[in-house]
């Protein structure tokens, strides 16, 4: 069993960056995906940006050249580096695994079955 635990949320100005983590404890065998998803009240949980174990990295059109997923694995610790925010942005922001495929694009819900409790991010204009 494998428990993710956001940080890192907060509220900036539009243009400002954030970096939030994902710690990862328990067992990593799932580790195969990671990806980061958002949510905001009323809408659908979205793809933002996923990371297969091997280091392939795929975004979502809105945030594709602005935000950066990346993993240390001697820390156990996946990372979304968010910069030029826009209010757009704003969300919840929750870490996420998938055990047994990794898309070639951004995350899907459908492939990820663990996840952490999220993190807000909120952006003013």
């Amino acid at each position: 069993q494998v428990q993710l635990e956001e940080s890192g949320g907060g509220s900036v100005q539009a243009g400002g960056s954030l970096r939030l983590s994902c710690a990862v404890s328990g067992n990593r065998y799932s580790l195969y995906c990671m990806g980061w998803f958002r949510q905001t009240p009323g809408k659908e949980r979205e793809g933002v940006a996923r990371i297969h174990g091997f280091g392939t990295t795929a975004y979502a059109d809105s945030v594709k050249d602005r935000f950066i997923i990346s993993q240390d694995n001697d820390k156990n610790t996946l990372y979304l580096q968010m910069n030029n925010l826009k209010p757009e942005d704003t969300g919840m922001y929750y870490c996420a695994t998938a055990p047994a495929y990794c898309p070639a694009g951004p995350p899907k819900l459908v492939d990820f079955d663990t996840w952490g409790q999220g993190t807000q991010v909120t952006v003013s204009s």
